[in-house]
């Protein structure tokens, strides 16, 4: 059942009214094209359909387009996932995303090097890891001055187009420590949005720390419980603009209705103004 109807309700307590830009936080996928680069994943991939005398392809002198396109969502583009990621379940996403709409918070946190926090995860930090805090996001969330967001988007800092095409695996991203991700859920945050290709360090010896966290399923558990955070989405690789200032919005999470733990998606903003 979607929350459309509670939403209303909250926002005609508070007297906020929706603006009418849209901020899309997906980032386009060039079949073929640039890409970022995470996990050694092949980029994602355009074949022209052949079959018998047609040819998909206009240009070639098909009579249309017509292509077959490989990827994969968890590494190529803009992507949410549910926790499905991690169980024996075969849970998917389109059932976990029934939220037509969602308030939701952007912050901007720059990321602290191993030594410059006393918080961490597991396995360890290396040295030269890039972490996100919990003392970070929760005053970047305090300095929005509102509490009633069921939605965290974070942009890390620095932020530029390069994220469009970087490759991860030669610039490691910054990742969650656990402190960081359990001050997460207990915002009581069901869709989190971010701009890195994980919440978690990609070398971390299968842990998945913070997705555990995120999902409430221990370590080493591959079976969802009755304190599962099933209803919770995870959105990697998202693209914030500069442009998209901090603050209170409206999230409109479209995701693709792949019967699977993960989908390539489309997270839009409308910003949210006091009247």
């Amino acid at each position: 059942m979607k929350r459309t109807s509670a939403l209303n309700v909250d926002f005609a307590k508070q007297r906020w009214s929706v603006g009418p830009e849209v901020h899309d936080l997906s980032m386009p996928l060039t079949f073929g094209g640039e890409q970022p680069v995470f996990f050694g994943v092949r980029a994602a991939q355009e074949q022209t359909l052949r079959a018998g005398t047609f040819t998909g392809d206009v240009r070639l002198g098909g009579s249309c387009n017509c292509s077959t396109y490989s990827l994969t969502p968890h590494c190529n583009g803009t992507h949410t996932e549910c926790v499905g990621h991690l169980t024996k379940q075969r849970i998917s996403v389109r059932d976990c995303c029934e939220d037509a709409w969602s308030v939701a918070v952007l912050v901007s946190v720059r990321a602290r090097r191993t030594g410059e926090t006393d918080e961490s995860t597991d396995p360890p930090p290396q040295e030269g890891d890039l972490l996100l805090t919990r003392a970070d996001l929760e005053e970047a969330v305090q300095r929005c001055g509102f509490s009633g967001y069921e939605a965290l988007v974070i942009r890390t800092l620095p932020n530029d187009r390069s994220k469009l095409k970087r490759n991860y695996d030669q610039l490691p991203a910054p990742f969650f420590t656990a402190q960081a991700m359990q001050w997460i859920v207990r915002q009581n945050v069901r869709h989190l949005v971010v701009d890195l290709p994980s919440v978690d360090r990609a070398n971390d010896q299968g842990r998945l720390t913070a997705h555990r966290i995120f999902w409430n399923v221990p370590a080493g558990e591959t079976e969802i419980s009755e304190a599962t955070r099933a209803e919770a989405t995870i959105t990697e690789l998202a693209y914030i603009d500069d442009a998209v200032r901090d603050g209170l919005y409206l999230l409109n999470l479209q995701v693709a209705p792949f019967a699977a733990d993960a989908a390539p998606s489309r997270p839009l903003l409308l910003p949210m103004k006091r009247t």
